[in-house]
């Protein structure tokens, strides 16, 4: 008889492949790419309000590192606004949620 029946044979020559199980293939690799929001200390928190206050005051760039689930996501520019209220900020035209920031340096 054939090979094919023996042991894992039949799975192994089989050249075809379900649309079902391409997806599962492709959303595991996406799930274990997902990055998790680190959790910010107070004296972190203080730290990036400052900065952000700075960059706003003096126009000083800064790098901001936002969270992301899937990818690293670095924003760099000048603080144009700020809105505590609503939670956000500006640079360069375009607005950012405030609890996304992971880390804030000045350039």
């Amino acid at each position: 008889m054939s090979t094919k029946l023996e042991g894992n044979g039949l799975w192994e020559s089989s050249r075809m492949m379900l649309p079902e199980h391409k997806g599962s293939i492709i959303q595991k690799d996406q799930e274990q790419k997902r990055r998790e929001r680190i959790e910010l200390d107070e004296q972190e928190l203080n730290y990036i309000n400052d900065t952000l206050i700075q960059s706003l005051r003096h126009s000083k760039p800064v790098s901001i590192k936002m969270y992301h689930s899937f990818e690293e996501l670095v924003i760099i520019g000048v603080v144009e606004r700020l809105d505590r209220q609503i939670g956000r900020f500006k640079v360069d035209g375009e607005w950012f949620i405030l609890g996304d920031i992971e880390r804030v340096t000045i350039d």
